[in-house]
């Protein structure tokens, strides 16, 4: 073959593939702007067929939400996210439902409770955790807080009887936990402490021995003579730090991946090695050793029901999140009010008196999960708490399919919003559970008072959530705030705030709220 004709024959080949290249590249083209133009035909019958009509539209996103998503984590940073969207509501003349894009992703923003209804129970099954699972998997599994569908199912009908009042109703359990956090609190000799610090402690505590059988008794330290181990030491810390990595990946949405610090993965294996110890410790014994444990172990319990050591440490992390950090945020933001408002701790203090005693007239077995539930001004401080505190501030679904939210579109906000499959529904407990039009001129304000006459509240009212996926623990948190709150009332009458944070206060977000700057106080035992 001459060079020319290879020549020739080379050039025609490069055409030809140039050719098909091209015929390919406009095929997919085609293809992908076919798909979209059908898609935007399809979702505008949609929304006509249902009367949809958009939102407004939060106008400082910046372009594709990027300034919007930079916002939110610098004011996760400054203790101010939670407080940010009431701003916002504030600012943009306290409308309910917007839209707003982040990293690209439409969100839609809602605190109407006729909304959050449709997305928590009438619709739930429209709408599912979305990239939880993604943000989560690495510390915490495939548990009942990172799973949908039928994993989520299978979990919480396995959880569901560990729950059971029975179980809860061994308020006992807490009292040694409340000796050693009383050295604690003496050691200060009435100086002020910060006892949030003490509360996460304590919390630990508790939850480990009610879930893996003994407790790791982070309480101990050398301040009051007690020794704790190194290894619980490193565990109660890398589980904080763990908690705080999971938080930056969930704000950051689709972009999760791009968070990925070595420490994170190194406090991760931390708190897996540790639970593992428990676990086969449980799966070592044989099931007459499992009938014959004394008292009620949560991981004994699931033992019987699997063997799979995965399946155990997930849910038992799982678990250990919200029998701790909820039940601590309560307790702290409970008494970082009730320090404040002096009146409402003497009213406290009277009815506590008057069902279980002080001094010397403390009858400690008659403090039970059927007397606590009688104390109404307790339970009035509680739920106030809870109120303006909510354990999870801010949460959020993302859609399954099109479908729409009952209210929030068009100019009077009363007409349907279209929400399409992939698009994520925020929604904040915090702000709706602070709206004048369900608790007053006075919804900021910390009044256990407003419990005696509110109405019903509905799907205002969301401390612990609601619809199918409603918190299973919730009787155990209140039971166990209760129990703490009684005795210390009972042990130190004199409570005084040292608080000097900003107001509002700054609040961490985990997967749960908590005092940034800490809760401190001063409790002493006269009066």
């Amino acid at each position: 073959m001459s060079e020319f004709n290879l020549q020739s024959t080379i050039q025609s080949t490069i055409s030809f593939l140039k050719n098909q290249f091209i015929t390919w590249y406009g095929l997919i083209f085609i293809s992908i702007s076919l798909y979209f133009i059908i898609l935007y035909i399809k979702r505008v019958i949609f929304r006509k067929k249902h009367g949809c009509e958009e939102p407004p539209i939060y106008p400082d996103g910046g372009f594709l939400g990027i300034k919007l998503g930079y916002d939110l984590q610098y004011y996760k940073k400054t203790g101010e996210l939670i407080d940010f969207p009431l701003k916002l509501y504030k600012k943009y003349g306290n409308i309910p439902t917007f839209s707003a894009y982040l990293f690209g992703v439409r969100v839609v923003v809602t605190i109407e409770p006729e909304n959050l209804k449709a997305l928590l129970a009438t619709q739930f099954n429209d709408f599912s955790l979305g990239t939880r699972h993604a943000h989560f998997a690495p510390l915490l599994g495939d548990g009942i807080f990172t799973l949908d569908g039928n994993g989520w199912k299978d979990s919480r009908a396995m959880l569901r009887p560990q729950f059971a009042r029975e179980q809860i109703a061994h308020v006992q359990i807490i009292e040694p936990h409340l000796q050693i956090l009383k050295k604690h609190i003496l050691k200060n000799k009435g100086k002020v402490f910060d006892i949030q610090e003490l509360f996460f402690r304590l919390t630990v505590d508790t939850s480990t021995e009610f879930l893996f059988g003994e407790s790791v008794h982070s309480l101990y330290d050398d301040s009051i003579g007690l020794k704790c181990d190194d290894q619980v030491a490193g565990f109660a810390e890398a589980f904080n730090e763990a908690q705080k990595s999971l938080a930056v990946r969930t704000y950051l949405q689709v972009l999760y991946f791009l968070y990925n610090p070595p420490s994170f993965w190194k406090n991760t294996k931390i708190v897996h090695n540790f639970a593992k110890t428990f676990v086969n410790k449980a799966l070592s014994l044989t099931p007459e050793q499992l009938e014959k444990q004394e008292g009620y172990t949560f991981l004994y319990e699931l033992v019987k029901h699997t063997r799979n050591p995965i399946v155990l440490q997930d849910q038992l992390l799982n678990i250990l999140v919200a029998g701790r950090d909820t039940t601590a945020g309560l307790l702290s933001f409970c008494f970082f009010e009730l320090s404040r408002h002096p009146e409402i701790w003497s009213k406290l203090k009277e009815e506590i008196y008057s069902n279980f005693g002080y001094g010397d007239n403390i009858n400690l077995e008659s403090i039970t999960f059927e007397t606590l539930k009688k104390c109404n001004y307790l339970k009035w401080v509680l739920n106030e708490t809870l109120r303006l505190y909510p354990s999870v501030p801010i949460n959020f679904r993302v859609a399954t399919k099109d479908t729409t939210l009952p209210v929030g579109g068009g100019k009077n906000g009363q007409s349907p919003v279209f929400v399409g499959k992939g698009t994520t529904v925020a929604y904040s407990p915090y702000v709706l559970q602070r709206m004048e039009n369900y608790y007053g001129k006075d919804a900021e304000e910390f009044k256990p008072e407003r419990w005696e006459n509110l109405g019903k509240l509905g799907w205002a009212y969301l401390p612990f959530n609601g619809g199918p996926r409603i918190c299973l623990g919730q009787q155990f948190a209140l039971t166990e705030a209760s129990y703490v709150i009684v005795r210390l009332t009972q042990m130190f009458p004199n409570l005084i705030s040292g608080d000097s944070s900003p107001d509002p206060c700054r609040k961490l977000i985990h997967l749960t709220m908590s005092h940034m700057d800490g809760v401190f106080i001063k409790m002493d035992e006269k009066e």
